[in-house]
């Protein structure tokens, strides 16, 4: 029989054996947990198609490990990489990105290979444009013009794009960058002119692409009466225009630019004997008569030594003896006869008194006889006479001892009218500021001067009026009194009670051939 103590030391000692064998066992199951299975990983990357090797490709994996990159011979290695299924991932610069599934056993190497292509370094280069309009070989294209063409490209959005423009009669050669845009104006183009033109895309990567070379011509030279001036940016600019014969027409048709904002050249006057244009230009710090053709082609200067000149340059005008063959300017207190060609000027008249001489008209059917306007140094003391060049003598005096500013002076082709204006205020100020300017009209049979009746008003002046060739109407510029106001071109018939008409707007010194 077992006694209570043999009892209680058996059950110790098999609790204790039991204990021993749970802690081993718990043990031992903790080590085969913690223990990571893990392989070699290793592989080559080459460049699709010709299997060179490529240096410095980032290697990662999914999941995720060690990021290494390839070495000179394309090759990379992970030592140790946890046992698993992977996705390797390949990277380069100008390269696709590339994927490659690999198995990773233990203790054992696996082994890549992946071939990387290459991606294109530039993009699609731009379509060769096409020449859209005017069509090639247009004719009668107007002096302004709109050149289109189209282009597209597939990567690049900014494209410049470079129009070439050659003048086939002079071969000026003019060149434009646009950026984007497919179409660009181009103005004042020379009459009658054939014209080449070319467009080419450039998106900054590629090469350049040129469309076809086209051509078009321009519309020939219109029969415009008038001539006048614009000022445009710093300089005056000559004009050729015709008034709208449509009912209602409306002011500035068919505008036709002769000279350039490039150079300050003003009050134009035509001769149709010559078929020339003379004309005032301000060349450093003096002013010469220069002529040219009826499309404002052949530009030549005339005057050299002795320059025109007169109190202010605006109010200060010359003319054409009626054949054509000579031109008669002032220079201060003198007047000078010159060949529109060229040459030496030769003095022809010159005041007593040291007055200068302002302007000068002469009538289409007496060339012996000269029309002058004379004034002091401010403009003022102002003469307006006839003066017989055979005789020596002043013949008719038109105005004479009155207070004010007045000018603008032209006179019949019988020498039986005078035209002119005058300012009703009186004013003598230091800027030459007049205040009522208007239009007379003096008859030498009558000695009698009256006013010409227009729709000006109070606080406008009306001045630099022309006789049309019919003598039948008149042309002059209205403007405000102030001296920054904008300046527009009026006709009128003299024997009609009909409102004035607006022939162009923001231009003075008219013309009327």
């Amino acid at each position: 029989m077992i006694s209570n103590n043999q009892f209680t030391d058996t059950m110790f000692k098999k609790i204790y054996i039991v204990s021993f064998f749970l802690v081993l066992f718990c043990a031992c199951s903790e080590d085969t947990v913690d223990v990571e299975r893990k392989g070699r990983l290793t592989g080559t990357i080459t460049e699709k198609g010709t299997n060179l090797p490529l240096q410095n490709v980032k290697i990662t994996t999914n999941p995720a490990s060690t990021t290494v990159r390839t070495d000179d011979s394309g090759n990379f290695e992970i030592a140790e990489i946890v046992v698993d299924d992977y996705s390797v991932q390949a990277e380069l610069e100008n390269f696709r990105t590339e994927f490659q599934a690999v198995e990773v056993l233990e203790n054992t190497t696996s082994v890549v290979e992946i071939e990387m292509e290459a991606t294109s370094t530039t993009p699609t280069p731009p379509l060769v444009p096409e020449l859209l309009s005017p069509e090639d070989e247009a004719t009668d294209v107007d002096l302004t013009v709109d050149l289109v063409w189209s282009s597209s490209v597939s990567e690049v959005e900014d494209l410049v794009y470079t129009l070439e423009l050659r003048n086939g009669t002079t071969n000026e050669f003019l060149e434009f960058e646009i950026e984007n845009d497919t179409v660009f104006t181009v103005e004042n183009l020379q009459i009658a002119t054939t014209f080449f033109w070319q467009v080419k895309a450039s998106d900054g990567e590629n090469d350049p692409v040129a469309s076809e070379v086209s051509s078009f011509t321009t519309l020939s030279l219109p029969d415009n009466p008038f001539l006048f001036v614009k000022d445009e940016d710093t300089n005056s600019v000559i004009y050729s225009g015709d008034r709208d014969a449509t009912a209602g027409g409306d002011p500035d048709f068919n505008l036709v630019r002769l000279t350039t904002p490039e150079t300050n050249s003003f009050r134009p006057k035509k001769n149709i004997e010559t078929s020339k244009i003379a004309f005032m230009r301000t060349i450093n710090s003096e002013t010469h008569l220069f002529t040219m053709n009826f499309d404002g082609t052949n530009v030549n200067q005339v005057t050299s030594n002795v320059p025109i000149n007169g109190f202010r340059l605006n109010e200060t005008s010359f003319t054409w003896a009626n054949n054509g063959g000579n031109l008669y300017y002032p220079n201060l207190s003198k007047l000078y006869t010159i060949d529109p060609d060229g040459g030496s000027a030769t003095l022809l008249y010159e005041t007593s008194d040291g007055s200068l001489i302002s302007e000068v008209a002469i009538p289409e059917f007496d060339n012996d006889l000269l029309l002058l306007k004379t004034n002091d140094l401010n403009g003022y003391s102002v003469r307006i006479f006839t003066y017989r060049l055979s005789t020596d003598t002043v013949e008719t005096v038109i105005l004479e001892g009155e207070l004010g500013a007045a000018g603008s002076i032209d006179i019949t082709a019988n020498a039986t009218k005078v035209l002119y204006t005058r300012d009703l205020s009186g004013s003598e100020n230091s800027n030459y500021r007049q205040f009522e300017s208007r239009l007379f009209l003096y008859d030498m049979a009558s000695d009698t001067t009256e006013p010409i009746e227009t729709d000006v008003v109070s606080g406008e002046l009306d001045e630099q009026c022309r006789f049309s060739p019919s003598e039948g109407a008149i042309v002059w510029t209205r403007r405000l009194s102030n001296s920054t106001s904008t300046p527009g071109i009026y006709t009128k018939v003299l024997s009609e009670n009909l409102m004035d008409a607006l022939l162009f707007t923001s231009a003075f010194m008219p013309d009327w051939e």
